[in-house]
């Protein structure tokens, strides 16, 4: 697999069935950690709503995921939603559904329809990326050859994720999957760079 589809921005929508109001948000998410941080903004934003039902899928597989349905009955809120986020083949992605409660009972096959139909609005509203899969490595050479190595990085689309510019320098890049023969090529004509393959 050498490329993912993701999302970069964050979008909102609405859905209303008999009274009640679903509002539907979609976050980029790198891994869960940032989960808590979200819902918690979401409930301050929300105070009165009366369920924060969500999925997400993160890591190049989509092997990490959880939903929740959050007091709804089981199965109605969190899977319908994940099922949205799978259908489009995405991952590092979140997507919480705040719902007010409008006095009417849905029931079931009301419930598994708004919650699906609220991730599907807001999955329309936002922009899926196509992003490569990157290696990562760390780079260290002399500042002498700064210019070399930075122009390697942009003209094969790594990823800069830390830059120490000093005498010496080091550099944590991501190297596109699809590249990286090329691109360890391209580096090992470059007198005093090692390089070294991180996680």
């Amino acid at each position: 697999m050498d490329y993912y589809l993701t999302i970069e921005s964050s979008a909102a929508a609405e859905f209303k069935d008999r009274g009640s109001k679903f509002l539907a948000y979609s976050f980029p998410l790198k891994n869960a950690d940032g989960l808590k941080k979200i819902l918690s903004e979401l409930k301050k934003e929300h105070p009165k709503a009366v369920h924060y039902c969500f999925a997400h899928r993160t890591g190049l597989v989509g092997n990490q995921f959880r939903s929740s349905d959050d007091g709804e009955p089981s199965g109605t809120a969190g899977k319908p939603i994940l099922g949205q986020i799978d259908s489009k083949g995405l991952t590092d992605i979140l997507i919480v559904v705040v719902r007010y409660f409008g006095g009417t009972l849905l029931g079931v096959p009301g419930l598994i329809n708004a919650y699906k139909t609220s991730a599907s609005l807001v999955l329309q509203c936002t922009p899926v990326v196509q992003k490569s899969v990157e290696v990562n490595y760390e780079l260290h050479f002399n500042y002498t050859e700064m210019n070399d190595v930075m122009r390697i990085l942009k003209q094969t689309n790594c990823t800069i994720h830390r830059n120490e510019m000093q005498l010496f320098c080091i550099i944590e890049a991501g190297i596109p999957k699809n590249r990286l023969n090329d691109v360890l090529d391209l580096f090992g004509e470059i007198k005093n760079l090692e390089l070294l393959r991180t996680k």
